[in-house]
């Protein structure tokens, strides 16, 4: 049995991700990368901003997923925003092509960590957001803000 602990560095987190949508299901994925590109990751090069996870026949691909150069690479260095394929168990892939088969549903990376030196991507199933759930999301955010302020003020 495996003893070792799964030690996990939080790369990059998709702050937007939560804001334009309602997360449904996380999924952990592996990527598939080259030797530069977990380098750039172990630097913390890298942006999840304008990315998204696309299904190409039976297997599902991170796009536009923004992963900087290695700075000491060579000319066989990486291209940055090049297709990844996300490595995930076959019952997985196909609950989430079943899932995406409904209306209004996608896939957003919420997250890229490195847990026991392997670059995971989380992914999560979701539906987006409407303008007047945002408001209502950032209506709540400030009443707990004021909330708070005024339980510290009471107990200063």
């Amino acid at each position: 049995m495996d003893q070792r602990s799964d030690k996990v560095k939080v790369v990059y987190n998709n702050k937007r991700a939560t804001f334009d949508y309602e997360l449904l299901e996380r999924f952990e994925a592996g990527l598939e990368l080259t030797g530069t590109e977990i380098k750039s990751i172990r630097a913390n090069q890298v942006s999840l901003q304008q990315s998204y996870v696309q299904a190409r026949g039976d297997e599902l691909w991170l796009l536009e997923a923004n992963i900087a150069q290695y700075v000491h690479g060579n000319r066989q260095n990486h291209e940055p925003k090049r297709p990844r394929r996300l490595l995930l168990h076959r019952r997985e892939i196909d609950r989430i092509l079943s899932n995406l088969a409904q209306k209004g549903l996608t896939i957003v990376p919420t997250r890229l960590y490195l847990k026991n030196g392997r670059a995971k991507v989380e992914i999560a199933l979701a539906r987006g957001k409407r303008k007047h759930d945002k408001r209502e999301d950032i209506a709540r955010r400030d009443a707990d803000r004021q909330v708070e302020r005024a339980l510290r003020e009471k107990y200063r």
